[in-house]
């Protein structure tokens, strides 16, 4: 007897698939599995084709010994700096280009009239303001008083606008050292009125000043293997590219100022009086944050002012850093915990105003612990012995130290929004510590590269921190509101700082998400965590480049990736999957018997959802507690699967071999099913199936991105199951990014909610009330 199978072999897939490329050459292959090959720079001797540093790779040192006093009154900065610079490369260098990142404030530079605006509809004050920011910047920006060489001789050198050229008498050789001085004074700006990263906020109801001093003291640009000087002028939004070296500085302050600030105190014993040194001490063995800058002593400063006039010296010191940050106020309360991080203590900090303390004493310093031990578990071990978040009502990093957001209502109460955003702005803002500071990218040219990375980490960090953290970036289903917008609104991830529109997805969530998604869906945690790692590693201390990153990933994972940098690092096509048939049948005696499936299986619309990252957290032991994620109401919708073969489906497998009756005895009970798929987004993605069997059961299978390799427009799978299926669901986690969950589904619809019900109950009475069925409309009529 002879007993025909019906449904296409996995064989025959892959024949008519050729087959069908062969018979129209270019029409569903746009090379999107073709390697990067051009795009990515050439391997050298300074950049492996691994991804590693080559053997012959060099980068710059700068050490910096400063002087540096703060003007309260004036609110003004001078300061003195000497600068030894090392020429690590093979270059012989005639010139040196340092950063004047202040000079942001010069009225006159091009980053404050280089962007386009448009009138509003209704004036406002902050409007005005804006056409009055050339007189509200008047008098500001670094004043370079003298550049002189280490025997006290003037040295040439020419300012353009946010860049400074010292031209050297002699060239420096490579391997060769050069120190200079420089003295250079500004005054400080409002940052509350005019905005940047540094400066002042005055704090009218007790008449103090909170100041963050950033970007404050003249930097030396990065020189480098693959672009010389990196001496783009900063225009405010693309941030920095730094040198490692060694930091002294010294600062004087109003007596009754605290100051935090990059790198360790040598001094406290001078600058603490006995009862704050004595409570510094015990922070050192404390398990929990101990208070060391009192919440009275802060408000006792607030009032007398230091009447004196008298001033402080802090000498901090930090050896390998790229930058150096520091805050003074007398408004500070002060506290500290010591953290274990990978054998090493930490000793994690927080400093903050009264207006932000019962936020900041409650969690600050909490959460900087666990964001240094999250970070140190997937990327390197936190290098450095301290850990800083200061309040400052805004979000920016800095090396070892912070500034942040997170302030209470006058009475002292927040909501449970302010306190997310605060835990999310210090684990993002802590997290940089590690992207940039440590695994040292060029900020100017590329964001993604610390934003992005650090983003995914931040995400990662939140949800080991609390699985119900509402995380807004790395899930992406939370970015395809982005994904959804119009060609003309999307650009590539792989775009200089300075030309993204969207910044904050661009820079933020986009790579957020695709690293989440490698992670999850693509490689898998373990390959990933493997890889990132390695990649953390090798760069640690150094300035990794994109085709690092890249070439790094796949080096370390055996993972070819090339297709997925493709798609979602140099392109913008959206993930949008379809399933456009099911079809279903059994083995018969020569003929086909298609099956049909009479249940239609019910989604409700405000079922518990946990992503995948939730999932697997869970699975792992990492904090159990699940997140209903109500966002995604309303994804699943009625689709009508195809049950039903067309006289072509039954000429086309009436050509197949025959089953011999062992295997038709054996399989006559199971079910086959054929899958057809088609790419609508453009962007190459896994698909992800979840079968709903008729005993209730589900499973879930997986399919490479490779699947598209052939055809890259639209794919067919075939599977044989030992149940009934009566539903399936593409990317039942809503994991891969796709935009349209309405053609995921097959054989699926949603309960209607009581809201649904209600709106048809209403539309119905609308309905016999304009349609003229109501019966009381009829007796009025008679």
């Amino acid at each position: 007897m002879k007993h025909f199978f019906l449904s296409l072999s996995a064989a025959a897939f892959s024949f008519l698939s050729a087959q069908n490329i062969m018979n129209n050459p270019g029409s569903n292959h746009g090379n999107k599995f073709e390697q990067l090959g051009t795009i990515l720079p050439t391997p050298n001797n300074y950049r492996a084709a691994s991804g590693a540093p080559g053997h012959s790779y060099w980068q710059q040192r700068a050490d910096y010994d400063i002087d540096v006093t703060l003007d309260e009154k004036n609110t003004s900065i001078i300061g003195s700096e000497w600068v030894t610079y090392y020429n690590n490369s093979p270059d012989k260098l005639s010139y040196l280009w340092l950063q004047l990142d202040e000079n942001q404030h010069d009225p006159l530079v091009d980053g404050n009239n280089m962007d386009e605006s448009s009138l509003p509809n209704t004036l406002t004050d902050q409007s005005i303001k804006g056409f009055q920011l050339k007189e509200r910047l008047t008098g500001l920006g670094d004043k370079i008083d003298e550049v002189t060489d280490e025997l006290g001789k003037p040295l040439k050198f020419t300012i353009n606008q946010t860049m400074m050229r010292i031209d050297l008498p002699n060239s420096l050789p490579s391997k060769g050292k050069v120190k200079f001085k420089i003295r250079w004074h500004y005054k400080m700006p409002n940052r509350m009125d005019v905005g940047g990263r540094g400066g002042y906020e005055y704090f009218a109801d007790d008449g103090n000043y909170l100041f963050t001093l950033t970007q404050w003291y003249p930097r030396m640009c990065v020189y480098s293997d693959f672009q010389g000087w990196q001496n783009k002028q900063y225009l405010g939004r693309g941030e920095f590219a730094l040198a490692f070296g060694n930091f002294k500085v010294k600062m004087t302050v109003p007596a009754d100022h605290l100051v935090c600030s990059t790198g360790e105190c040598q001094n406290y014993a001078q600058v603490l009086s006995a009862a704050q040194l004595a409570r510094w001490q015990k922070a050192q063995t404390a398990k929990e944050p101990v208070e060391i800058g009192l919440l009275d002593d802060a408000k006792k400063a607030e009032l007398t002012k230091n009447p004196s006039g008298a001033t402080k010296t802090w000498i901090f010191k930090a050896d390998s850093v790229r930058d150096f940050a520091w805050g003074s106020s007398r408004k500070y309360i002060w506290d500290a915990m010591p953290v274990t991080c990978e054998k090493k203590r930490v000793m994690c900090m927080s400093f903050y105003p009264k207006e932000a303390y019962n936020l900041y004493r409650r969690y600050s310093t909490k959460v900087v612990a666990h964001t240094i031990k999250t970070y140190s578990k997937y990327t390197i071990a936190y290098p450095y012995p301290v850990a800083q978040s200061i309040e400052a009502a805004n979000g920016m990093e800095y090396p070892m130290i912070c500034f942040n957001f997170g302030r209470t209502e006058k009475d002292g109460t927040y909501t449970e929004g302010t306190k997310n955003g605060m835990i999310m702005v210090i684990i993002h803002e802590v997290g940089h510590n590690f992207f940039p500071m440590i695994i040292n990218s060029d900020e100017r040219q590329w964001s993604w590269m610390d934003e992005g990375l650090n983003t995914f980490m931040q995400f990662i960090t939140e949800q080991e921190w609390d699985s119900n953290y509402p995380s807004n970036r790395g899930p992406a289903h939370k970015m395809v509101d982005y994904f959804r917008l119009p060609k003309n609104q999307l650009e590539p991830i792989m775009i200089n700082s300075e030309n993204i529109n969207n910044f904050g997805a661009n820079a933020y969530g986009k790579p957020a998400t695709a690293l989440t998604i490698l992670r999850e869906t693509v490689m898998g945690r373990e390959l990933f965590d493997y890889a990132f790692k390695v990649y953390c590693n090798r760069w640690a201390f150094k300035h990794p480049e994109p085709a690092d990153f890249f070439r790094t990933l796949e080096d370390a994972s055996g993972v070819d990736l090339d297709w997925f940098w493709r798609a979602w690092f140099f392109d913008t096509e959206p993930v949008d999957v379809s399933l456009d048939t099911v079809k279903v049948f059994q083995i018969s005696d020569n003929k086909k018997v298609p099956v049909k499936i009479d249940t239609v299986v019910s989604y409700p619309k405000s079922k518990e959802f946990e992503y995948i990252t939730q999932i697997r957290n869970r699975q792992s032991g990492l904090k159990g507690l699940v997140q209903q994620d109500t966002s995604l109401q309303d994804f699943y919708y009625t689709y009508k699967g195809e049950t039903t073969t067309t006289k072509e489906t039954r000429d086309k497998y009436s050509n197949y071999e025959s089953l011999p009756d062992s295997l038709f005895n054996k399989y006559s009970s199971h079910y086959f099913y054929e899958l057809k798929f088609t790419n609508k987004g453009g962007c190459v993605s896994p698909i992800i199936l979840e079968w709903t069997y008729a005993d209730g059961s589900k499973e879930i299978e997986r399919i490479n991105a490779y699947i598209w390799r052939k055809n890259e427009k639209e794919v067919t799978k075939a599977y044989m199951k030992s149940k009934k299926v009566i539903a399936v669901l593409i990317d039942p986690y809503l994991e891969t990014g796709d935009i349209s969950v309405k053609n995921n589904v097959w054989n699926i619809k949603n309960e209607p909610t009581k809201f649904d019900a209600f709106k048809t109950k209403a539309g119905a009475v609308r309905g016999q009330s304009s349609g003229g069925t109501n019966p009381m409309q009829k007796a009025k009529a008679k």
